[in-house]
């Protein structure tokens, strides 16, 4: 798995965060994707890597920018009652 994390220019509001988020679902096969407007950053989990220009191109077209891309392979936290040894 991969998470990609995007850095983004423009979103204000909740209404910023799902103009992305369904960008992303419409444009792309992920698993999850969550936005921030407070931080600027939107998560990605994929099975792959996404083409980052077609990344920057469909957010693009939403009217936000995006500033920068990081990938990086990516692990479900696995939750235990009791503390790794």
């Amino acid at each position: 798995m991969i998470k990609t994390t995007l850095t983004i220019d423009g979103m204000m509001c909740g209404m910023c965060e799902s103009h992305i988020n369904d960008t992303i679902r419409q444009s792309f096969n992920i698993r999850k994707v969550t936005s921030s407007h407070t931080k600027g950053v939107t998560e990605i989990i994929s099975e792959k890597p996404l083409d980052e220009t077609a990344l920057k191109e469909a957010v693009g077209k939403t009217g936000y920018e995006v500033l920068a891309i990081k990938t990086e392979p990516y692990e479900k936290k696995h939750f235990s009652l009791f503390g790794r040894k």
